[in-house]
């Protein structure tokens, strides 16, 4: 088993129930665990430190989660405001490590007055539609980009779930995490992540593409395993993304926010069949012939 399967899973001791008989059997979960992000920064002749956020994830692409989450928040625009990444300190009790410092570039303060905590970590944060709409655009470096001409083919579409199934290892192993995977328009799988949070999944693959310096994604297909949140499509609006496919449904703010960014927005993809709840002007669908 791979070093980064062993901390993103355990086994545990149950037992199985099968009509009136049981028998005790090890099962596999996907470890959840806190992960708190810091950042540092000078301002001149101070140096200060600053606790971000605390997410329940799952260990493993700790760098890019944190990068990634600072980067859908409009904390940092690009990979060159950030000097370091690394985990700092050490549960005692666990041995584990829960906490990731960035280092921000020389002589760039982030932003943090003017981000209000637009923080969108659950679907469940009571803000309202449109003014969450105009606060992301004011964070969006991708906002007013010119969108490229895309022609999504439905034989690329409809091979996308079973790619990102057979690329899941702790999805495999456990049936209870979620996946971020970007592809190419051709279906080419560039990056998948995984973790007990969609969003923290996201953040994590957002993150890796920051880092190889690709965004905006505006020429690729991002594919999610589960549903469609808000906090998702703000995520992807973030990073550029025009072209958001998910296994599952949209909520209703969802599909606003993907039609205020003018974002192609697929649901309950599966082998043969989608639903389009919004397509981009600049975006057509064939079947490639």
């Amino acid at each position: 088993m791979k070093e980064a399967e062993l901390v993103s899973i355990k086994q545990r001791l149950i037992r199985k129930v099968n009509g009136s008989t049981s028998s005790p059997l090890y099962d596999i979960l996907s470890v959840e665990e806190p992960l708190e992000i810091r950042i540092s920064y000078s301002t001149g002749a101070n140096s200060i430190q600053k606790n971000i956020s605390v997410t329940m994830r799952t260990p493993g692409d700790d760098p890019e989660l944190a990068v990634g989450f600072l980067f859908t928040e409009g904390i940092i625009t690009s990979c060159d405001d950030v000097k370091k990444v690394h985990h700092t300190g050490m549960d005692c009790a666990s041995q584990k490590e829960n906490i990731v410092l960035v280092e921000l570039a020389e002589n760039f303060i982030p932003p943090l007055q003017q981000s209000d905590r637009n923080f969108y970590t659950t679907s469940s944060c009571g803000v309202c539609g449109k003014s969450s709409i105009q606060s992301i655009k004011t964070v969006n470096a991708f906002c007013n980009l010119e969108k490229p001409q895309l022609n999504l083919i439905l034989g690329v579409l409809y091979e996308l779930p079973q790619k990102l199934r057979a690329a899941q290892n702790d999805f495999s192993a456990t049936g209870g995490i979620h996946a971020s995977a970007l592809f190419t328009m051709d279906g080419e799988l560039l990056f998948l992540r995984e973790d007990v949070g969609r969003h923290n999944a996201l953040d994590k693959l957002i993150g890796a593409a920051l880092s190889n310096s690709m965004l905006p994604l505006n020429q690729h297909i991002l594919l999610l395993s589960g549903r469609a949140s808000f906090e998702l499509i703000q995520k992807a609006a973030m990073a550029g993304i025009a072209i958001v496919a998910a296994i599952g449904a949209p909520s209703s703010l969802a599909v606003d926010l993907a039609e205020e960014f003018d974002m192609t927005l697929i649901g309950f993809l599966k082998e043969g069949r989608f639903n389009i709840y919004h397509q981009s002007c600049s975006h057509s669908c064939t079947d490639g012939k």
